[in-house]
């Protein structure tokens, strides 16, 4: 299997490398427009700053490439929220590929520090049979979090956060408001948690990632 990750201007790309390797596959770090369609799967990883990040993907035309994917696509971190339409960093335009607008959290209280760093728990999750539901809907088909239970905890390190949506959120986590976790869309997968950070359930989440059927 190919694995092609994201090159851009971002950060905490090499732990996902690293992560990669350590499901026994070596992956391919590139920003060549050929080599990332036609790997089995991409990864759309880092930490950086969303205005910034698009400028880069859309000097090198990456933007359309990500866009145009066909294979399974996993977002982490920015790479999530890059995903989404805008984000309030920056007032960015995305990819547009969520319909969905990044926001900043905006705490109420003293102890709730921004960014939220750290270990935070999972909830409604939504898996391949169907189970989990928001408003009454559910999104089966989705084997991002086989074997993976509600409470379990994953790492995040986030000032912004992608609002709950009633169709594509798979996860949720809650840091002053609930938010998205985790969201859906076709073949495209995102992540606000780190998965290459966040242990064995991280590790679990990513092996399933590479099971997905195209």
């Amino acid at each position: 299997m190919q694995v092609a990750i994201v090159k851009y201007n971002a950060g905490n790309v090499f732990s996902v490398i690293n992560a990669v390797k350590r499901l026994g596959i070596e992956p391919l770090w590139t920003d060549d427009a050929e080599l990332l369609a036609k790997a089995d799967r991409v990864i759309f990883p880092g930490q950086g700053e969303a205005s910034h990040a698009m400028n880069y993907l859309r000097q090198r035309g990456l933007d359309k490439v990500i866009c145009d994917l066909k294979q399974p696509v996993l977002g982490i971190c920015i790479g999530q929220q890059l995903m989404c339409k805008h984000s309030e960093e920056g007032d960015t335009d995305c990819l547009g590929i969520f319909p969905m607008e990044v926001k900043k959290f905006q705490p109420t209280r003293h102890e709730d520090k921004v960014p939220q760093m750290g270990w935070n728990s999972l909830s409604f999750l939504r898996n391949e049979n169907g189970n989990g539901n928001f408003n009454g809907k559910s999104n089966s088909g989705i084997d991002l979090f086989k074997g993976v239970k509600e409470g379990d905890f994953v790492y995040f390190v986030h000032s912004y956060y992608v609002p709950l949506h009633e169709e594509y959120t798979i996860a949720k986590a809650n840091f002053t408001l609930d938010y998205s976790a985790a969201i859906h869309k076709d073949n495209f997968y995102a992540t606000q948690f780190h998965p290459e950070k966040s242990g064995m359930v991280g590790q679990k989440i990513l092996e399933n990632f590479m099971a997905i059927d195209n």
